[in-house]
Formats: C-alpha cells, structure tokens, sequence
C-alpha cells in the first residue's frame, strides 16, 4: 500500500482526524494552526501499524519510503540535515493512539545523533556537554527500546559513575564525565551481544518500527482492557524535530495544567525542569520546579506558557495537560490532551465550566459519566500510633494492601483476593498490570511521574510517591518495612486533609508535602486501620497472619492488634 504522511509545522496548517494520525498529532496540528510555537513534525498514519506488526511484505518498504520523504520535510523546514556533521538534525519518534494512553506506548529520543552528529552539535553550539549528553540519551533510549536491553543496565552504569564522580545525579556530571558515561552506555550495547551501526536512517526505521510493536506490549493490552479501548486499531508514529531543554541553564522542560487536576481549583500548576529533557520530567526521577522559579529565571517563557494554557483551554473547552520545552529561552509546545483528574476534581471542573458558559449543562453532565460517587466522600486513617514514612501524594484517598513488588506479584495476590499496594522498584515500573490495584506507592518517583497522571482517574485509588524509609526496594526487609508477599504485613496510605475546609490540602512543613498536586502529606501504615468519612468513623480490617483475608474489628481489639503487629515487626 501508499503510505500519505501527514505533515505538521512548516508553512502548513492542515487539520487531521485522530482516528488517522492519533490524538496527539491531531492536537498538535490544531496547536500550530493556532500559531502555537510547534516543533515541525511528520506522521506515520495508524493504518501502517498493523501491517507493521503483522510483518506484511510491503510494510517495511512503505514504512521507509515514508520516513525519507518525511525527513526530506523535516530538513526544508529547520535547515538542518539528518545525521549531519556541520548541522545535525535530531529527531523523536513517538507514539500516538486515537486515544491517550500516558506511558503507555514506547518513544525513542535523539534520533540521529551519531558520532558525526555529536561533532556537528558541538560545532553549533560551542558546548561540548551538551553533544555528548544528547549521544549518552540516545544510546539508552535505543537501547532499551529497540535492542531491548535492560534498562537496570544502563541504570547501574550511570549510577556507579555519579558514586564515583561524587556528586548527586548525571545531571552534576561535567563534560569529561558525560562523555565517559556516553562511551559506557556503548560498551553496555557492546556486551549484550549487540552491535550498533552509525547509521542514522537505520536508527530511524528501527526506532519507528519498535514503536509501533509497542503496541501489542502486555502493559498496552492490559491498559486498553482497563480503559475499555479494544476497538483502538493501532498507534501512529509522530516523528518530530528535536528541540532541547538540556541546552544550558536557559533552557528545561516541563509539563503544565492549565487546572489544578487534583483539586479542580482553577490555578494553572506548572512543573519544570532546568537543563533537562522531557523524559527526565516524566520519568519522576528527578523533583521538578514550580512555576515561581521558572517565572524567576526565564520570565517571558512563563508568560508565553500562562498564555498558551489559557489558549488552549479556550479552543478545547476542558482542563489541558501540557507537556512543553525551553531551549534558549524559547517555549516550544510538544503535546496537549484532556487532563487526567481525580473524581472530586471532576466535579468541580464540570460545575465551573458550565458557570462560566465553555460548555453547556448536558456535556457538564455526561463529564461525570462513569465518575464514582462514593469516592468523592473524603475518608482518612484515624491514627492510632506513629506511620512508619512519609511521602507526596498524586491523588486523594485511602488504600489498605499488601505490598507487591513487581506486576507479576500483584497480579497473584489480586487474583487470591487481597488488596494490593503496587510498590514497583525505581527501575522496575514498566509493567503496567499493576495499574488496576488498590493503591501504588512509587520509590523516588515525583508528581510529573506518568503513574501520577494516570492514577489521578482511577476511581478509590491512592497514589503516593517518594516513601521515605519505609520500604526495601529490592523486597529484603527492613525495620518498619515489608516484605513482597508476607501474609502479616499490610501497607496503608492516607493523604491527610485539613478537618476545616476538606476542599483543600493541609499545609505541612515538609516541602514535597506542600505541592500543589495532592498537597498534604501522605502517611503509610502497617496493620489494622480504620478511617473516617467525612465526620463518621468507619471500621477497617484486621491482618489475619495465615489466611491473609480481612476481619472487621473496633475498639481495643484494634489498638491490641495494631500493637502486636508493630511488635512482631519490630
């Protein structure tokens, strides 16, 4: 078959159906007709992703033919030339359904950043940091999604280097040791057993083509049965010019709500992150700054993005969620989509947009399909005794659970009828099945995390996120902690409101605690719990040692089984 890209940016303004080049293409073209600042990009349509994956003779040469002449357009467009060594053009290839689907589907960053381009990057910029950090990006996106290396491997290198440059996170590393990190992201390819060619547009077919298999991912499938998405045909693959937020101190990403979507207050929450990537904002890895720091450092950005929110809830009618970045103290919009938001955020925002006349009464009304009622009754722990860690919280609510380490023990102990919390290790949280528990607590990771955006619509869940000392991410115990699968340990979260005004969340003196997502401090706890609705107080459960079911239990025999089980912890 012909493959017709579709072209975005540029000197065109051609709108285009979801259903075609999937949701954020779509919303990227009605952001550049717009006059949104929007990097140029092409589309590989939805209808190429099934004869990719099913291996269909044709589809591979189509799929070529398509990206050549789709980089033709890319190269008019900026001026520069793919892979080249005086003025290299980089690219991203990333997913996009018909429907959003956040972290969902693979996305492989700095495409075309070969050794030829790292020099071409240095000779533009003067910056020779900046080069070998886009090469050290690109080894290891392309590595774990096209080689399929694991992503532990990467990890521990980067890792062993920062212990042994002294020195906090890759992103304090100097430039001897970005390059150093660079050429031992090569030497991880080189030990799987791979070899990796410097070959530019052979990157970018591999790279489009692992996209689309992404697809068929079980943490795909598994978000599409949840969401009821089964009759999706595929994803597109948006191949779009690199702009960088690593280029220096004047340059960042970040993502931006044009709402609170928590809370559903009508203040925009802004996160951003300084001389960074996209994928180092969504990863959660990294705390990211408010919007008073980038008004602070990079102030027309800030007015230009405060602007850009207030455009784009004007043409979509409904709270977006942006995803942007800084290069040079240009805004550039990378995406925008329908915010993902907590039931009691749900609410109010359909109550606030009738009010102020964006959308009638009847589509306010039909926003709430689907919306669980019980879970807008704010419940929260009593607490009977000291909890055992501290963390930021992505959405209201109680969870009660044992801990599961990893998709596969969540899966076991759901399908034995126990609550789960999903608590995966820092570098073990790709798989998705997990997705569907009672509550996920996720080590180090911060509120921008994907995990963070999509829990924040699952109806009854409790999401926290950087539980202080409370658990061993490998599963070995700790004092106070738990271990994946002991039938005598059960994790509880609560996000804590002020008992005045439950619309909004109590402020704490511990800093993460006071972000505006969530707010309040989230209070992990062992054993039997109880929890108070509103003014009433509501039995919880009791831990039962052997069998691992629930009892209900009041009174002094909760306090006794609570001390015991402290004790035996202990």
């Amino acid at each position: 078959m012909s493959v017709q890209i579709a072209r975005i940016g540029g000197e065109t303004a051609e709108q285009y159906s979801a259903d075609i080049v999937g949701g954020k293409a779509a919303n990227q073209a009605r952001m550049a007709a717009l006059g949104l600042p929007v990097p140029p990009a092409f589309v590989l349509p939805i209808s190429l992703c099934a004869a990719t994956v099913n291996g269909e003779a044709s589809a591979a040469q189509d799929l070529a033919a398509a990206l050549a002449e789709g980089i033709q357009f890319l190269e008019k467009t900026t001026g520069k030339k793919f892979g080249d060594r005086r003025r290299p053009l980089l690219v991203s290839v990333r997913s996009g359904a018909a429907r959003s689907m956040p972290g969902m589907l693979d996305t492989v960053l700095n495409v075309g950043c070969s050794l030829p381009a790292v020099h071409g990057l240095v000779r533009m910029t003067g910056h020779p940091r900046f080069g070998n950090d886009c090469r050290r990006r690109f080894l290891e996106s392309y590595g774990t999604v096209v080689l399929g290396i694991d992503r532990t491997e990467f990890a521990n290198t980067r890792d062993a280097l920062v212990a042994a440059e002294h020195v906090g996170s890759e992103a304090a590393l100097d430039c001897d040791a970005i390059e150093h990190l660079a050429a031992a992201y090569e030497r991880v390819i080189e030990d799987d057993g791979r070899v990796l060619s410097d070959d530019p547009t052979e990157h970018l077919i591999s790279a489009a083509q692992a996209v689309f298999r992404s697809w068929m991912s079980d943490r795909a499938g598994t978000y599409r049965r949840l969401q009821h998405l089964e009759d999706l045909q595929g994803t597109a693959v948006t191949v779009q010019a690199m702009v960088f937020g690593n280029a220096g101190g004047s340059s960042g990403a970040g993502v931006a709500f044009s709402r609170d979507p928590s809370s559903g207050v009508a203040t925009p929450v802004i996160d951003v992150l300084f001389d960074s990537q996209g994928e180092d904002v969504v990863s959660g890895d990294h705390n990211p700054e408010t919007e008073n720091a980038l008004a602070v450092s990079l102030p027309q950005a800030a007015n230009d993005l405060r602007a850009a929110l207030r455009r784009l809830e004007d043409e979509f009618a409904d709270v977006q969620d942006v995803e942007f970045t800084i290069e040079n103290g240009k805004l550039w919009m990378l995406q925008t989509r329908a915010a993902k938001r907590t039931p009691r955020a749900a609410l109010r925002l359909a109550i606030d947009f009738v009010k102020e006349g964006r959308i009638s009464a009847a589509e306010g009304l039909s926003r709430l399909d689907g919306v669980d009622l019980r879970a807008l009754v704010n419940k929260r722990l009593v607490i009977a005794a000291q909890p055992i860690g501290h963390g930021t919280c992505a959405s209201s609510g109680v969870a009660v659970g044992r801990a599961a380490f990893d998709s596969d023990s969540a899966a076991r102990f759901a399908a034995g009828g126990d609550p789960v919390i999903f608590s995966p290790s820092r570098h073990h949280d790709r798989g998705r099945r997990g997705l569907r528990y009672g509550g996920r607590n996720r080590h180090r990771r911060r509120r921008t995390h994907r995990a963070c955006r999509i829990g924040r619509e699952a109806d009854g869940q409790a999401l926290y996120r950087r539980l202080h000392g409370a658990v061993d991410w490998t599963g070995r115990p700790r004092r106070a902690a738990c271990r994946d699968g002991d039938r005598r340990r059960r994790l509880a979260f609560d996000r804590r409101r002020s008992r005045r005004d439950l619309s909004r969340p109590r402020r704490c003196g511990h800093r993460a605690a006071g972000s505006r997502i969530g707010g309040g401090r989230a209070l992990a706890r062992r054993g039997g719990v109880r929890w108070r609705s509103n003014r009433r107080v509501t039995t919880g459960a009791a831990p039962l040692p052997r069998s691992g079911g629930f009892r209900p239990f009041s009174g002094s025999d909760r306090r006794a089984a609570a001390s015991a089980e402290y004790s035996r912890a202990d």
